[in-house]
């Protein structure tokens, strides 16, 4: 079963006079339960890529299907609840909100869905269990060391059963002992939890724990092993 599906994708930005091809016509698919690595070098189009497949922006041509539902078909509202359903986001830059608990940041996307975070108590202790911060459930993200307020938005990322989790090099602004931690964790919690993983990475120690590699070379998908 696909999860996702991208089908010649193309996204241009126009820069004063000149127009940039971001992507120039992308197609791949992800089908459920599978990790799936974006490489290529600097300005080769995988962020934007990412934000493609997530919703987070709309392509200039082309069409991704995500959760079964063609983006193109839907309003920004309608994109937003597809989005807040269906995926999973974890970011180099953990966006920890500073005044809220470990808990209140994994259960904020509850309450941004309108749900009481009080029915997924269980669900809640389950992950800050899995992500080893049942201890520092009540520490704020300065309390934090790195590893750990990436753990927190790992939390985050799966509290709402996401169909597909996107990273962005999650492990980048981390240390080498750090990174290797976060990226064990979210590998077993995805095989656990069925949920599709495409992560963006430089690293090819992760691309080769990966199903898949995709290789984006000028916004052109120039390899798929």
């Amino acid at each position: 079963m696909d999860v996702l599906e991208a089908k010649t994708l193309r996204k241009v930005y126009q820069l004063g006079n000149h127009s940039v091809n971001a992507l120039d016509g992308v197609d791949f698919l992800v089908q459920k339960g599978e990790f799936v690595a974006i490489m290529g070098p600097s300005g080769s189009g995988k962020s934007t890529l990412l934000h493609l497949i997530g919703g987070l922006d709309l392509p200039t041509e082309g069409e991704v299907t995500l959760a079964g539902q063609a983006l193109s078909l839907l309003n920004d509202k309608q994109i937003t609840l597809l989005r807040r359903h269906h995926v999973g986001f974890v970011f180099q830059f953990f966006n920890l909100l500073p005044t809220l608990t470990t808990e209140e940041n994994i259960t904020l996307p509850l309450l941004i869905d309108g749900k009481n975070a009080r029915q997924y108590q269980e669900r809640l202790d389950t992950l800050l269990n899995l992500v080893g911060l049942s201890e520092r459930r009540k520490h704020k993200p300065d309390q934090l060391s790195g590893g750990e307020q990436q753990r927190v938005s790992l939390a985050r990322a799966l509290i709402t059963e996401p169909e597909i989790l996107l990273a962005d090099e999650p492990t980048g602004n981390l240390d080498a002992g750090n990174g290797e931690h976060v990226l064990n964790l979210m590998l077993e919690l995805n095989r656990e939890m069925r949920t599709s993983l495409v992560i963006v990475t430089h690293d090819h120690s992760i691309a080769e724990r990966m199903d898949r590699v995709l290789v984006l070379e000028n916004g052109c998908l120039e390899v798929q092993a």
